[in-house]
């Protein structure tokens, strides 16, 4: 005699960062029962401890700034970033419904965002929003907060250890390890879970599974490291493929060249380089005092360019550039931002040879008064030369951050099975464990949108599922 289910839901959601509260909440408008299942002993997930950067193409602060953009311009981007490795269908969505998701965001969650945009790397112009901390927290919270709201159980310490199929090609259920203690995979108790409408897989990335990551991309070596929270591992990924869905784009992995070789993981100077540093400083070799790249590059050109000088790299502000970084205060007490009276002083500390870091300097402020740069930066109205002091600088180290491959799903969220080519039934995925709409790599800010409106669309999907009947819980 054993027990066939020991719990039962409408709608189960694996993990809890934007993809996974996305879902429940928006499933909960369709049906009564539903769960999100968290491996590790805090929700959020990645979710929680990002930049809090959202693009969105149209929206209203740039209509207030005069800013003209479009879902065209956007996917134009992602498209020239992801070197069209993306599946346009997907892509395209997430442009076309960016605004709408960021408003859904401030109307149904009330989620704060500050009062001015961003210029983020390979984007054509400013569109992306910050949250009132600078943090993913700042929408992570209000979600779990709604969830409270709509009873709506979020289940700490609960890892997918399998799903569980009905033999007619359809998702039936999933085996937990309740009580799990991270990493240890025997750990908790086993219990069986099953979904009467449907299941949605929302687990992340695999960027802090060394040996995993390395058997995709041997270049990332397990002494590169990562920006990801420690548990964004591939157990659930795995379980996805035993399960038939379809791995799609694995080796696309993207590193952040944005991070603080001072600072483990994302830090507090990620933001600092990508806000301030980047768009309206330099990035220079330490060796030669010579800058090498367009510092509003994507991801991928920036740090290919990084890695292929074989030296160290720092970015360098003025006091003018330095009143976008919004984690200034935060980088100089930790020392991950230094701040310096001359130019000189910060030629010293830093190692670089001074008369042609000034005259690297020199040649940036000259293509800014002419408007045209060398490396391609575009020279808007509100660059202005790095001449007022204090300077700031921040030692540069690429770290992964981002994994653009996962599972395949189509426009409705739904997980494609490998043998069939065809959504494997009630099975649904959304977030950084799906692959192909980033492509090769993804642009600053568009997890965001991607991992909420995916989240939307595969909890009320999924909740609208016809309901199973018989199987009642029971003994057997």
């Amino acid at each position: 005699m054993r027990t066939m289910w020991d719990e039962e839901f409408e709608v189960v959601i694996i993990g809890s960062g934007f993809a996974g509260l996305a879902a429940a909440i928006e499933a909960r408008k369709y049906c009564d029962k539903v769960v999100v299942f968290e491996k590790m002993p805090v929700p959020g997930g990645n979710s929680s401890i990002c930049g809090g950067i959202f693009s969105a193409a149209g929206t209203p602060l740039q209509a207030e700034n005069g800013i003209e953009d479009s879902p065209a311009l956007m996917l134009a981007d992602m498209l020239a970033s992801g070197q069209r490795f993306n599946y346009p269908e997907l892509a395209r969505m997430v442009a076309e419904r960016s605004t709408e998701t960021l408003l859904w965001t401030i109307e149904e969650l009330d989620v704060k965002y500050q009062p001015s945009l961003s210029w983020v790397g390979g984007h054509s112009v400013p569109r992306s929003y910050n949250t009132w901390n600078a943090s993913g927290s700042g929408i992570v919270k209000p979600m779990l907060a709604k969830c409270r709201e709509l009873n709506i159980p979020v289940r700490l310490k609960s890892c997918l250890a399998n799903f569980v199929d009905d033999g007619n090609n359809a998702i039936e259920g999933v085996e937990i390890r309740e009580e799990y203690i991270f990493p240890k995979s025997e750990s908790g108790t086993p219990k069986r879970i099953r979904a009467t409408r449907a299941v949605v897989l929302a687990s992340g990335g695999f960027s802090q599974d060394k040996e995993f990551r390395a058997i995709q991309n041997p270049r990332l070596t397990e002494d590169i490291e990562s920006t990801n929270h420690q548990g964004a591992t591939a157990e659930s990924l795995i379980s996805a493929i035993r399960a038939g869905a379809t791995p799609v784009q694995l080796s696309n992995i993207q590193l952040g060249p944005w991070a603080s070789r001072d600072e483990e993981g994302f830090g507090v100077g990620s933001l600092f380089s990508m806000l301030a540093g980047f768009p309206y400083g330099i990035i220079i070799d330490v060796s030669t005092g010579n800058r090498f790249v367009n510092e509003q590059s994507d991801r991928k050109l920036l740090v290919d360019s990084m890695l292929n000088l074989g030296t160290e790299s720092i970015a360098i502000v003025d006091q003018k550039g330095v009143a976008y970084a919004t984690t200034l205060d935060q980088c100089l007490k930790r020392g991950v931002v230094r701040k310096f009276d001359s130019i000189e002083e910060l030629a010293a500390s830093n190692h670089v040879p001074l008369m042609p870091l000034v005259n690297t300097i020199k040649s940036y402020n000259s293509s800014i008064e002419k408007g045209e740069d060398r490396f391609g930066k575009w020279i808007h109205k509100g660059l202005e030369p790095i001449q007022y002091p204090p300077y700031y600088s921040i030692r540069l180290l690429p770290k992964i951050h981002h994994c653009m491959g996962g599972i395949r799903i189509n426009t409705l969220a739904q997980v494609i099975g490998i043998d069939t080519r065809r959504p494997i039934g009630r099975f649904y995925a959304a977030g950084e464990i799906t692959g192909g709409i980033h492509g090769a790599s993804r642009l600053g800010g568009n997890a965001v949108p991607e991992c909420i409106l995916f989240g939307r669309i595969a909890g009320a999907n999924a909740a609208r599922e016809p309901l199973r009947s018989g199987h009642p819980l029971s003994q057997e």
